[in-house]
Formats: C-alpha cells, sequence, structure tokens
C-alpha cells in the first residue's frame, strides 16, 4: 500500500486525533521542540505512532508547500461515496446543512472550503467526480484539520444526487450573482443543500435547473464578485446565523 505525505502541524495532529491507525510515521525537523510540537508528539506516543528526526532541506523534497517541520507517512486519503450521504442523514437529528461545490477545481480553495464547512457545522462537502479539486496534502494542509473531521463526498452525477436528496426533503440553494433574492432574505434554517460554482464559472446549467432557489451575495465595493472560498464562508455562516438564531427564538417561548 502507498503511503502519502501530510504536513502541516494542524494537519497531523488532526489525522492523529481523528484517524491515528493511517498515520504510520511522524517526522519532525531536527532542533523542532516548542510546546505544539511537544504536543504533537505525545499524542504520536499515546498513540503508537513511530517518531523520527530529518533535516529540514530534505523534508522540502518531500513535500510543495510549508510543512513546519512537520510530516507525516499516512494510509491514502478517504473521499466517501454517495452511500455516505444516505448514512449521514438517517443519524442526523434536526434539519441538516451540506455544501455543494460545483467544479471547484483549485485545491487551495476546496481546502478553505472544507475548514468553513466544518466550522460552520455542515454535515458534509459534496462535489462531482470530474473536474473537481480531491483530497491532497495541500487541501489538508489549508483545512487546518476539517479534511479529518467532515466528510467529503465525491459523485458520479450531481444533478442526479440532487434530486434524491430532494426526494429527502432537502431544499437546493444555489448562488448566482445575477439572482434577485439576497443570501440574507433566504430562509436557510430547514434541510438545507448550499450550492456553489466553479471559481470564475460559477454553477453548471445543469445544476442549476436542478435549484429550489437562487440567491446571490450583495456587494457594496467595486469588485462584481468574491473567490468562492470567501464567498462559501460568508453564505454557510449566514445559514449558521439563522439556525442559532431560531433556536434562541424558540428557547425564549
Amino acid at each position: 500500500m502507498s503511503l502519502e505525505k501530510i504536513y502541516g502541524v494542524h494537519a497531523v495532529e488532526a489525522l492523529l486525533r481523528h484517524h491515528p491507525k493511517r498515520v504510520k510515521q511522524v517526522w519532525l525537523a531536527e532542533g523542532r521542540s516548542e510546546p505544539r510540537v511537544q504536543a504533537l508528539v505525545e499524542l504520536a506516543t499515546q498513540n503508537k505512532v513511530a517518531i523520527g528526526q530529518a533535516e529540514r532541506r530534505e523534508m522540502d523534497v518531500w513535500v510543495e508547500g510549508v510543512h513546519q517541520g512537520v510530516v507525516a507517512d499516512v494510509s491514502p486519503s478517504q473521499v466517501w461515496g454517495e452511500a455516505m450521504l444516505d448514512e449521514l442523514l438517517d443519524r442526523t437529528e434536526g434539519a441538516p446543512l451540506l455544501l455543494v461545490l460545483d467544479g471547484v477545481t483549485d485545491p487551495h480553495n476546496l481546502g478553505a472550503c472544507l475548514r468553513s464547512a466544518d466550522a460552520a457545522g455542515a454535515l458534509a462537502v459534496i462535489v462531482p467526480k470530474d473536474k473537481s479539486a480531491t483530497l491532497t496534502p495541500v487541501v489538508r494542509k489549508v483545512a487546518c484539520g476539517a479534511a479529518e473531521v467532515i466528510p467529503l463526498v465525491a459523485v458520479t452525477n450531481l444533478a442526479r444526487t440532487l434530486e434524491k436528496l430532494q426526494q429527502r426533503g432537502l431544499w437546493v440553494v444555489g448562488t448566482a450573482g445575477e439572482a434577485e433574492v439576497s443570501i440574507y432574505d433566504q430562509d436557510l434554517t430547514g434541510p438545507t443543500i448550499l450550492i456553489m460554482g466553479a471559481e470564475g464559472k460559477g454553477m453548471r446549467r445543469l445544476t442549476r435547473e436542478h435549484c429550489d432557489y437562487l440567491v446571490h451575495l450583495p456587494m457594496a465595493g467595486s469588485v462584481s464578485s468574491l473567490n468562492v472560498s470567501v464567498a462559501t464562508g460568508v453564505c454557510l455562516f449566514e445559514a449558521q446565523r439563522q439556525r442559532g438564531a431560531q433556536i434562541k427564538a424558540k428557547v425564549k417561548k
């Protein structure tokens, strides 16, 4: 079995906390001994994971990116299939929130979206199998541990998946610059699928046709749009804000 190299303190720590059996060896740059690295060493030791030392220049060859003097050899990344969605929904109480990234190909954007999705309480992130970024060491590094927590589900036919989820009672909300309704005026408290389109191109036509609602992000400045990962964070946290307000209102009653 071939191994992947995952790098960065947060990414490696998240793997040790949530999927320790996947970690085969942790490598530390010579001379690293600050508290957060010591905490990582303790975590690895608790999970009986081997720890080794290497020269920084050697680690620079292993990975492309800022490794922070921490690299781990791990079993291959886990991308879930469509069946995972049914399992997640079956065991979820309350109104689920799902994020769909329709053709987001930049690994930095995918990593940032995974981080925002986890922070906002999304159940999973859904991507099409083709023409989309997938889990890589870069994605894991940018996600700062979120890639080890929130499921990334790759589906063969996104339109068909949306139809199945709609049959389960979820509402599909797509983002489009020309939409008349603002994200802040759209009810996001129910079972919701939020769709963000590809960088520059937006949603594909067939994906758009499966949306129950279209919304836009109001822009007050001179730029016409936001980076997809930034826009995703804004939309997800608006959904979180609405849901939190709804819970508070019920408590007051």
